[in-house]
């Protein structure tokens, strides 16, 4: 019986996760209360608050449960073990890219994360959740850029740092302007050619990436 109800339990909390993140995104975080997910999830508030002590913890609950784009980005360097190349690098990116396109829950909560929430009052711990996924990610590009320079397949002309940072403000741009109108470009293909001529203009002339 102890493991019926633990099964409910969770049962009942993805449910509410399932419900919050339709909610933010049809009325945004800020215009969601907890009693509108409780409503639109058929339950009382109470309920809510047995699971998450506040608004702010259900957000960051839905926000754990789903991997953004941008933590997908940084395992593609954070996850190998051996040297990447440009190309295995650009390669990795663009599956992040058609993994957004495929995947209908990453998409939705980046969206929220992105253009459905403000970083004030009890939101502003998500603010630091987000700024550390960010700095996060440009670490483990900066590593496998200064790994590409001291191969020699990398200019030295910008410094891997500014590099990386430029990398990632490519990629956070493409989707957040994808975000906004999906069929104004398709992300991946134009991801893709974005992504080539970047790291083409840092690739010393032998290691042009193809």
């Amino acid at each position: 019986m102890a493991r019926r109800t633990k099964e409910d339990a969770q049962a009942t909390r993805s449910h509410i996760l399932d419900t919050a993140e339709l909610v933010f995104e049809a009325h945004g975080v800020a215009g969601t209360s907890l009693q509108d997910i409780a409503r639109a999830a058929g339950l009382t508030r109470g309920a809510i608050y047995w699971h998450f002590k506040d608004k702010a913890d259900l957000f960051n609950a839905m926000m754990e449960r789903a991997t953004m784009p941008l933590e997908e980005a940084g395992d593609v360097c954070g996850r190998v073990t051996a040297d990447l190349s440009l190309g295995e690098l650009r390669d990795g990116f663009v599956a992040v890219l058609r993994r957004v396109v495929a995947d209908p829950q990453m998409k939705r909560v980046f969206a929220i994360a992105t253009h459905k929430v403000e970083y004030i009052g009890e939101l502003d711990a998500v603010r630091d959740r987000h700024l550390s996924v960010r700095n996060a990610c440009v670490a483990e590009v900066e590593r496998t850029l200064k790994q590409a320079m001291r191969r020699g397949e990398l200019s030295r002309r910008m410094p891997a740092r500014a590099a990386a940072i430029g990398l990632h403000a490519l990629l956070d741009g493409l989707l957040q302007n994808w975000m906004l109108d999906p069929s104004a470009f398709n992300l991946v293909k134009v991801g893709g050619q974005t992504l080539d001529a970047y790291l083409s203009s840092l690739a010393v002339p032998q290691a042009v990436v193809t």
